[in-house]
């Protein structure tokens, strides 16, 4: 049982999604009081939860915040910015639980993906460190898919090409792309309507409109509808994105591979999808294994992973983001051997970048202090 926990942007795409799955699954059933912040509505009465503070705590408040136990934050990197060292300056010593990325590398903070690092988690516990962090949402579906080739050391080094939902620019992101969308079709209605009208001179009158800024692209910044970005997440000036750094740094650090890491290069691609991320890798692999072989060490692995056979009809149907959305599995497929190197094999995942991408961890650690303390 925990006796106060506090939860900041619970109301946000993550938080919402987090704070419903925590009450699905019972789990704020071992808290004795749930403290909802807002940085906005502080005072105002919050949701009707059970073991919950009748009104809205102000997620400003270092004083109020210091008195809880667990602090789960889903409010993004500039608060535990602003919040978290000053909290911890005054002496706090609870739990701060952060799906946001700000702290993921830092020295005294555990990336949280249990099913693959329970060992790490249960022994930062011992240690007595008090920060869990979820990890980056490609990282996390990317080793919830291949949990079984890692947990075999099969892999000697990983290449990633991502494709990655909107989602992950948050809900601003996810509107402006609807709205993208409408404003296409509203542009080409005109010769849709026409049963003569040329496909050419409509594709030419969509493109005509993508490349003159006629589009709303105040929150992605650039056209994203009938279109893609191949880039995500700030320049290192070094030809690499930060989102691409991660998929190295933050999947040997949850592994604790750090002294002995595992080569994962990625290039990453934003898509025109709401919340599903897809990933497309090739894997070398420490020694010659054949594919049903690596077919059943992939499915085995845990209990989310859905092998789809590889065939054009199971693929289609379900290794698809419209298939994924909205569930806690793992969809792995095109599972094959290159024609080249025996050693080299291809696979496909899709995983709901909401889920196991940011929520379902978190939530799992929360589990696990539930237990712990």
């Amino acid at each position: 049982m925990i006796r106060r926990v506090g939860f900041v942007g619970w109301r946000g795409m993550v938080g919402s999604v987090l704070l419903d799955r925590m009450q699905k699954e019972g789990d704020l059933n071992y808290v004795e009081k749930l403290v909802l912040y807002s940085t906005s509505q502080a005072g105002l009465r919050g949701p009707k939860i059970a073991n919950a503070q009748p009104h809205l705590a102000d997620a400003m408040d270092l004083e109020c915040l210091s008195t809880q136990d667990v602090i789960i934050s889903c409010q993004g990197g500039d608060y535990t910015q602003k919040i978290h060292t000053p909290l911890r300056d005054m002496g706090w010593q609870g739990y701060w639980l952060d799906a946001a990325s700000t702290l993921r590398m830092n020295e005294n903070s555990t990336i949280v993906l249990d099913p693959l690092n329970r060992s790490i988690i249960e022994q930062s516990l011992h240690d007595g460190k008090l920060d869990f962090i979820g990890g980056n949402c490609t990282v996390s579906l990317m080793l919830m898919a291949l949990h079984g080739l890692f947990e075999e050391n099969l892999v000697d080094w990983i290449t990633a090409m991502t494709y990655q939902a909107i989602s992950g620019g948050g809900a601003q992101q996810m509107r402006e792309l609807l709205v993208q969308m409408g404003e296409i079709h509203q542009h080409a209605s005109p010769l849709l309507r026409l049963q003569d009208s040329s496909i050419l001179d409509i594709e030419n009158r969509i493109n005509q409109q993508l490349n003159t800024n006629s589009l709303t692209i105040s929150t992605i910044g650039y056209p994203l509808a009938n279109n893609l970005l191949p880039w995500i997440d700030i320049d290192l000036e070094n030809g690499t994105g930060r989102e691409e750094w991660k998929g190295h740094a933050e999947t040997n650090k949850i592994l604790g591979k750090q002294s002995n890491p595992i080569p994962v290069e990625s290039t990453c691609v934003r898509v025109g999808t709401l919340r599903c991320h897809s990933q497309a890798f090739t894997i070398a692999l420490s020694k010659d294994i054949g594919s049903d072989e690596l077919t059943e060490i992939i499915g085995q692995a845990n209990q989310w992973v859905k092998v789809i056979p590889n065939n054009k009809q199971n693929t289609l149907q379900s290794l698809t983001p419209v298939a994924v959305s909205g569930s806690l599995e793992i969809a792995v497929g095109r599972i094959r051997k290159t024609s080249f190197n025996s050693k080299l094999m291809t696979v496909f995942t899709v995983g709901d970048q909401l889920l196991w991408g940011a929520a379902e961890p978190i939530r799992r650690m929360f589990g696990i202090l539930s237990e712990h303390l």
